[in-house]
């Protein structure tokens, strides 16, 4: 059996409950360690090794997640009564320190089935892409997807709820709809993108928007995109295009990929706007359908690190076991991004001593203070981030939150620091500025170029996203066996004692491996698209 409870770094004066403690137990959390409950601990939650009084600093992770506001006894119960958010203080000095990296030499050689572009990149996945520059052309985008999708065969005809809908309408013994094969046999799907920007706001905003499509054209997974226009929007199509040259020189100069611009001002009836939309967007398809799979190194993947329904388990097994992964694949020569900046609040110095340059430090620092600041100008703060059933399952302040949420990162040194929606431009761990929305965050790296992500989850979240396939892992077995139809990965075993984390997360980079492929995830399997742009506010 596992230890009652764990003790995640010896300057620590909590510990973490792995399993529901009774008042009055002695909990055992290391070699001859062990502590007299006073209260009733339920699992993942947290319990005081000593007498805390007001004011005293809680240290987890060895670091400060919390200040005490009443007495706390020895074996007391952590709760958001009697602790409140802080952390300590950060500067951009960095004071660099040398973490052991896991061996990767045994990656460095190992493939993934990936398609590969001009310019360089790989793709996991073979798109193409239809997106409106503005919220007014969001039907249209809806009539092309009525019009291609179920044609094209990429439909789902057999869908159980619509079998049950026709039940329900009185049809007996309904047959199903025959499936319809695809026109397009290696073009993986069409994917229609719709989104409530455009116009109106401010001028930035439409230049972050147009930003964050040109990721999406650029990225490796999309093959090529249909744009519809209004005509008349901040969104310009002008923009578009010079924000995607700009970024093809830098990234990837030999790509030029197919882009078609429709203007419904200018075609007049919508008729003829989509008549000619979906004629070009036809042949255009049968072009990118003359991909095809090919090995690639791991050093073309671009990972995604992220958290959504995080619990008091997170930081303890999904979390590092991601962590592993990015390690290995920085190690391999890919490119791994951490993101969700109010997540990273508390682990400021951390990440800052592991960034490689003065630079990249002080850009992270800078960047971390805006977004502080635009926090605070109205009212609100980091400290409001945790959500409800975060502070249920054990993450009682934003700080402690944040210790574990950072752990995906791994122990690799920081070789780049973006903003949204700037696109990853080396190879290594790059720190991405976005909200800690978790559908915010991975629509934002992947128009930063995340062609995977890989998602931890302990509470549960059905987040996917239209063009990259996203990994969903459980910190806990309960979670697995309750939501199976959205967790691909179960790093539960890690609490239970039954498994350590390098050895999950070997499993797991297969599995990675296997997904880049072409294994379809659970969020692919059922249709799961989302997608949101961050209008640059405050968005926690």
């Amino acid at each position: 059996m596992p230890q009652a409870a764990l003790q995640l770094d010896v300057r620590d004066n909590v510990i973490v409950a792995l399993t529901a403690i009774e008042p009055g137990a002695s909990v055992s959390y290391g070699p001859g360690q062990s502590c007299i409950a006073a209260e009733a601990i339920p699992a993942k939650q947290k319990m005081a090794l000593a007498e805390l009084e007001p004011g005293e600093l809680i240290v987890m992770y060895g670091m400060v997640v919390g200040e005490a506001v009443r007495r706390i006894p020895r074996g007391g119960l952590i709760t958001t009564s009697n602790i409140r958010h802080r952390t300590g203080a950060y500067s951009a000095a960095r004071k660099p320190s040398q973490a052991a990296v896991p061996d990767a030499s045994r990656w460095k050689s190992r493939t993934f089935m990936g398609y590969r572009r001009a310019g360089g990149q790989v793709g996991t996945r073979n798109y193409w892409i239809v997106l409106p520059l503005v919220f007014c052309e969001n039907r249209n985008v809806e009539q092309m997807r009525d019009a291609l999708e179920e044609e094209l065969g990429y439909g789902r005809a057999n869908s159980a709820y619509r079998r049950r809908v026709r039940q329900l309408i009185g049809r007996e013994n309904p047959e199903d709809e025959p499936a319809r094969k695809k026109i397009f046999p290696n073009l993986d799907g069409i994917r229609f993108l719709t989104h409530q920007l455009g116009c109106g706001g401010t001028r930035q905003d439409a230049q972050a928007l147009c930003g964050l499509l040109a990721g999406y054209v650029h990225h490796p997974n999309v093959a090529g995109a249909t744009v519809l226009s209004l005509g008349c929007q901040n969104a310009q199509a002008g923009l578009l295009l010079e924000q995607l040259r700009a970024l093809e020189a830098e990234i990837a100069p030999e790509m030029r990929k197919p882009v078609l611009i429709f203007d419904q001002q200018k075609s007049g009836t919508e008729s003829a706007l989509l008549g000619r939309a979906i004629d070009e967007t036809f042949a255009a398809l049968a072009e990118a359908n003359r991909a095809e799979r090919a090995p690639a190194p791991l050093a073309a993947l671009t990972l995604g690190l992220q958290c959504g329904g995080s619990d008091g388990f997170s930081g303890i097994s999904a979390n590092p076991t991601v962590g592993y992964v990015s390690d290995l694949v920085v190690g391999a020569g890919g490119r791994t991004v951490l993101s969700e900046f109010p997540e990273l609040h508390g682990v400021e110095q951390e990440l800052i001593n592991r960034c490689a340059t003065d630079e990249l430090a002080e850009r992270f620092a800078s960047l971390m203070q805006a977004y502080a600041a635009r926090a605070r100008a109205v009212q609100s703060d980091f400290a409001f981030n945790p959500s409800p059933g975060n502070i249920r399952d054990g993450l009682i302040t934003d700080a402690m939150k944040s210790a574990g949420a950072a752990r995906k990162g791994g122990v690799s040194p920081v070789s780049d620091v973006i903003d949204y929606p700037e696109y990853v431009r080396r190879p290594g761990l790059t720190l991405q500025c976005t909200p800690g929305n978790d559908v915010e965050s991975v629509t934002a790296q992947v128009g930063a170029g995340c062609n995977l992500v890989l998602f931890t989850t302990g509470l549960g979240t059905p987040t996917g996203n239209p063009i990259a396939p996203v990994v969903k892992i459980s910190t806990n077995s309960a979670l697995a066996q309750r939501m199976g139809d959205i967790i691909d990965f179960d790093a539960g075993p890690i609490i239970e004692g039954r498994a350590a984390i390098p050895e999950c997360a070997e499993k797991l980079l297969e599995l990675t491996i296997a997904v880049a492929s072409g294994a379809l995830t659970h969020s692919e399997l059922r249709g799961q698209v989302d997608f949101i742009p961050w209008k640059r506010g405050v968005s926690l």
